[in-house]
């Protein structure tokens, strides 16, 4: 065989290793990658920015985020569109798990919900206790209000609290936002609005909000985070092992602390309060 020829069969094999070795890598790389469905409080509070490096860097796998409202989230598993979801809305959570789309729900943690306002307060709420009480004010001074609209856990809640407050909101001082929570925020805080919103998420963006917290520690305003894994019965290309890794990693006791100590030394108080050693029944939720 003469050099030129050996020359071009050795490049020829070298590329052949290469392109096989590029292939290997994209399979590795799209086996150690999950996708996640989650509400927007966990992105926008800021909490997945700390503990999904860590969980990368532990087990090499990459989380790809979709942030979207509770019910939007949830709809992804049901079309199998992730392998897991990390969302706040226990009855849809239930249903989710009794109607096989999910294998299980895990208690991650909690933190409430509170009502803000400008500080102005033309509603007069800062002086009541309970949510419905000031959502009753809120309709009669017919003040303005921004709702998500958007059917997240928020919009849920806050949905439920009209309700029990027997009120149907609406006119031009009722609002939709459609979007998350932070764009919310920042609407009303334009708008010199109320709105309900998470205290994470709140806390997380009050420099550039003109809101004050008027509403607070009603037991009605707590809000439970769940993950929870979706069946690969239903969804075959479900990465069952990578979504187990990640919810095995969330209420681990190293990771719970991470989660109890998230805000301490920027707010003062913590953003979360791990919940991995209760149950639904411990949170008073059954």
């Amino acid at each position: 065989m003469n050099f030129k020829r050996l020359i071009k069969r050795f490049g020829f094999l070298m590329m052949a290793s290469f392109t096989l070795f590029c292939l290997g890598s994209v399979v590795t790389a799209r086996s150690e990658t999950i996708k996640m469905s989650t509400t927007t409080s966990t992105e926008n509070s800021g909490l997945l920015d700390v503990l999904l490096p860590e969980f990368t860097q532990d087990t090499g796998i990459v989380v790809k985020v979709f942030s979207k409202g509770t019910g939007a989230a949830i709809r992804d598993g049901i079309d199998g569109n992730v392998d897991v979801i990390f969302v706040h809305a226990k009855e849809k959570e239930e249903r989710f798990v009794a109607h096989g789309y999910g294998t299980r729900r895990y208690e991650v943690m909690h933190n409430d919900f509170v009502i803000v306002g400008p500080e102005s307060d033309p509603a007069g709420i800062g002086t009541v206790e309970s949510a419905t009480e000031a959502l009753t004010k809120i309709a009669e001074s017919e003040a303005g209000f921004i709702s998500r609209g958007d059917d997240s856990g928020t919009n849920k809640m806050e949905l439920a609290l009209w309700e029990s407050a027997g009120i149907t909101p609406e006119g031009s001082w009722y609002q939709e936002s459609g979007q998350g929570m932070a764009a919310t925020l920042t609407i009303a805080s334009e708008l010199e609005a109320y709105t309900l919103t998470d205290r994470a998420t709140y806390l997380h963006n009050l420099e550039t909000l003109d809101l004050v917290i008027l509403v607070e520690g009603d037991p009605v305003l707590l809000n439970v985070y769940h993950v929870l894994i979706v069946n690969p019965e239903q969804w075959p290309a479900v990465n069952e092992t990578g979504a187990r890794a990640l919810a095995d990693y969330l209420v681990s006791n190293e990771t719970q602390k991470m989660i109890g100590e998230y805000g301490l030394e920027e707010f003062g108080q913590p953003l979360f309060f791990p919940d991995a050693d209760k149950t639904d029944a411990d949170l008073g939720l059954e």
